[in-house]
């Protein structure tokens, strides 16, 4: 794997691909700095090592040119999580990019306009990546959140450096993370997959089905399941379409020896709300009217057993519906399984929008092995799928 550490960037330019993609409130002040700080040992080594840093990425989803998603708002955020001053440039091609590229000193970080604002980013242009490949000598992904998207930043670009581009810090331990799990992993290996519908998570259950030990089932997926082995849900979330889809999913864990844990009892309620009513039931039983929305504690004891033998753990997506106080409970009770079992030398990775909210929120992220920053592309890691931007480093193109 092409690293960081395998070029020196002394009076060079590095044109980073970074994912500062961040929330920003009404008065354009950033509310999550997570994705800023994760580059943050990429963009320090290379000004260390004597180079320069050109940033480039994008912000939301304008539609053309809007000043709402201009990057210019997080200027003042990047330079005080660097400690170092950014420059900014009004545009990411054309001459004042180059301008502002040719006066950046070593040691100096320029901040480029959002890529987005042009449409040949999303469409993968060969001409755009080629005029963005102008803005730096090394070519650097450190953007794991657009690793699957066959852009012109991430996947395009890579062509017109030769030899002459490399993985960031933050994709390069993506990468270790996911692999340590799909292809390297101590035994025995659990993965909990939670969340609202199977059909989200079958491509991960087909690809991971034979590579792990234990797959735990939580969140309103479990309802497809104990719906499709019989039980009565109540109006619980259910994928009706997908009830032979969960039976095929038992039938081939059999086939492969790899456990299936389905909670066994449920908190419900009369109504998706706090406030609601509430009780607990075997989740095979769950009367009319009633939906389940956490996991009991019978069944946290059971996930918590199963989880203090485990040497590798994957966690993707809530066991209940965390946001509500009253239904979160099982997720932290999870999550504190999981933390006890890091603290014994488990590996324990977490990804997927849902469960990275849920560690932050409830003050695990320090405390696992490895909190993931991407998505969609950890999602399509896991199905099993190469993802473009990670290929583009990777492939041995010639510098056109």
């Amino acid at each position: 794997m092409k690293k960081l550490s395998d070029h020196n960037f002394e009076n060079k330019k590095a044109l980073i691909r970074v994912d500062f993609n961040v929330p920003l409130n009404a008065d354009f002040e950033v509310t999550d700095d997570t994705r800023i700080q994760a580059a943050k040992p990429t963009i320090i080594k290379i000004l260390e090592d004597g180079g320069s840093c050109v940033l480039m990425s994008h912000l939301g989803r304008p539609k053309g040119i809007e000043d709402a998603f201009s990057l210019r708002h997080i200027v003042e955020k990047v330079t005080e999580i660097l400690g170092v001053k950014v420059n900014f440039v009004a545009d990411c091609i054309g001459q004042n990019a180059e301008e502002a590229v040719a006066n950046l000193q070593s040691g100096e970080v320029l901040l480029l306009e959002n890529l987005r604002f042009y449409n040949e980013e999303k469409s993968g242009d060969v001409a755009f990546a080629e005029k963005l490949s102008k803005l730096g000598d090394i070519y650097v992904n450190d953007a794991f959140g657009t690793a699957h998207r066959a852009h012109a930043s991430t996947a395009v670009i890579a062509q017109f450096f030769g030899e002459h581009k490399c993985f960031g810090n933050l994709l390069a331990k993506e990468i270790e993370s996911i692999d340590k799990v799909l292809h390297d992993s101590q035994k025995p290996v659990t993965a909990i997959l939670g969340g609202a519908k199977v059909s989200s998570k079958i491509g991960i259950v087909e690809n991971i089905i034979e590579k792990v030990d234990h797959i735990i089932i939580g969140g309103g997926m479990t309802f497809t399941f104990i719906k499709a082995l019989g039980g009565t849900i109540g109006s619980s979330l259910v994928e009706d379409d997908k009830l032979d889809m969960a039976l095929d999913i038992l039938a081939k864990a059999k086939e492969h020896q790899t456990t299936i844990h389905l909670p066994v009892d449920a908190v419900i309620a009369d109504a998706f709300a706090n406030e609601a009513n509430t009780q607990v039931v075997a989740t095979d039983k769950i009367p009319d009217g009633w939906m389940g929305l956490d996991v009991g504690p019978e069944t946290s004891k059971k996930f918590a057993a199963v989880i203090n033998d485990s040497k590798t753990i994957l966690w993707n997506g809530p066991l209940g519906v965390f946001e509500m106080e009253n239904f979160a409970k099982g997720t932290i009770a999870l999550g504190d399984a999981i933390v006890e079992a890091t603290k014994q030398g488990s590996f324990s990775l977490v990804g997927g929008g849902d469960s990275v909210a849920a560690v932050k929120q409830f003050g695990f992220a320090d405390q696992v092995s490895y909190v993931s920053t991407g998505g969609g592309a950890m999602l399509e890691s896991l199905e099993g799928k190469t993802l473009p931007g990670i290929q583009a480093i990777l492939s041995q193109y010639k510098t056109a």
